[in-house]
């Protein structure tokens, strides 16, 4: 109960904020197709990455960039509770995500395909540049193959455990630009389609 009432609050206060994007609007647009991240220089990756957050956010960030072999690797030890990548799936346009210790813990045990995540806070993501996610027979899925990729506009996440159900929320992309993704699983979140870089301190 007090973890519903705490969503319904944070939703509340989140749906009187400005510069909330409907979903009819469309993703800005892209730069020139980043065709693999991982084999971008460092400064690249680094640049890449801190795009992902308001520059308020970004500045005291923590780096992470893929190195020789493909692999996460800090640069920069984070000085506010977030941490910057350069991509989140590699896709062919930017996709960069900067976010706390919270969703950290919710994105590692969803990549070691743990039951249900395992973080006991709420955690917050940005990805200013935008992303995609997979939809097949018109509901969106966890998994890619056989499903169509759709780009998604600016926006900011909440992770954290609930019963996505009982928050009555829309499961997909809709006018208000607020939804709760990948509902039927213990991995569900919040989606705001709200630019992060038009958010102020």
């Amino acid at each position: 109960m007090a973890q519903h009432i705490m969503l319904t609050i944070l939703i509340a206060s989140t749906l009187m904020m400005p510069a909330i994007a409907t979903a009819d609007d469309k993703p800005a647009k892209r730069d020139a197709a980043v065709k693999d991240v991982k084999a971008m220089s460092e400064e690249d990756q680094t640049a890449l990455a801190l795009s992902a957050a308001p520059s308020h956010v970004a500045k005291e960030a923590g780096i992470m960039i893929y190195g020789a072999h493909g692999k996460l690797t800090e640069t920069r030890k984070s000085a506010n509770g977030f941490t910057c990548i350069p991509t989140v799936m590699n896709l062919p346009y930017p996709d960069p995500m900067c976010m706390d210790a919270a969703v950290q813990q919710w994105m590692a045990d969803r990549r070691n395909h743990a039951p249900k995540p395992t973080n006991k806070v709420p955690g917050i993501a940005y990805m200013a540049r935008g992303g995609a996610h997979f939809e097949k027979d018109g509901k969106i899925v966890m998994s890619g193959d056989g499903a169509e990729l759709v780009e998604e506009p600016p926006h900011w996440m909440l992770m954290w455990p609930f019963d996505a159900t009982a928050t009555k929320l829309p499961t997909a992309p809709n006018p208000s630009g607020v939804y709760i993704m990948f509902e039927d699983s213990p991995y569900a979140h919040l989606m705001l389609y709200q630019d992060p870089m038009k958010m102020t301190e």
